[in-house]
């Protein structure tokens, strides 16, 4: 006696049958019957935590556009394929609400000009710190030198930069952690040399 399958189960093996499509082929037309069955899917979701239906529609194109990208990292046995794209969605939201909460800095704006009193030694000081950091940033090994770039420079969390490297998160951490103490070492508790 055969046995019949739930219309999930089905639908959870078609849409792995498509990623992995994606991911072993770069199969246009699988990727297109995920993008048609998970945008209008994800779009809700995305609204119904808050967002409004434009950031909603960018965001979908961005976790779908990081599907088609990442796909070879999809591994069945962490989760199903619909876990880890709402996974993808969830934590896209979650980086656009931090960046709407720390804006780009205006170069312009009169409250970060600098004062005109401030002396030329402090000016010397400071044009001399900030060469022996650049030094020191430089000095480190690539990997970690990228990371605090990443997370100092460009203010992004560590999530967001595990997910960009496809690194293990614990690893992300360990490397800025050994990146920052290597940094203080070399620069001396007060940040010079």
């Amino acid at each position: 006696m055969a046995t019949v399958s739930s219309p999930t189960t089905i639908e959870a093996r078609q849409l792995a049958l498509w990623l992995g499509r994606v991911a072993d082929l770069r199969d246009r037309a699988a990727f297109v019957e995920l993008f048609g069955h998970f945008a209008p899917r994800l779009k809700g979701y995305l609204v119904r935590l808050g967002c409004e239906i434009g950031t909603a529609e960018e965001l979908v194109q961005d976790v779908m556009l990081t599907v088609w990208r990442r796909a070879e990292s999809y591994d069945a046995a962490q989760a199903g394929v619909s876990t880890w794209i709402y996974t993808i969605a969830r934590n896209r939201r979650i980086d656009r609400l931090r960046s709407e909460r720390h804006p780009t800095i205006d170069p312009d704006d009169p409250l970060l000009v600098r004062d005109e009193a401030e002396n030329a030694l402090q000016g010397i000081e400071t044009a001399e710190r900030e060469h022996s950091l650049r030094s020191a940033i430089g000095r480190l090994p690539k990997e970690q030198a990228e990371l605090l770039q990443m997370a100092f420079f460009e203010d992004r969390p560590h999530s967001g930069i595990a997910a960009a490297t496809r690194l293990p998160l614990g690893t992300v951490k360990s490397r800025i952690r050994l990146a920052l103490a290597r940094l203080r070492r070399e620069l001396g508790p007060d940040g010079s040399v």
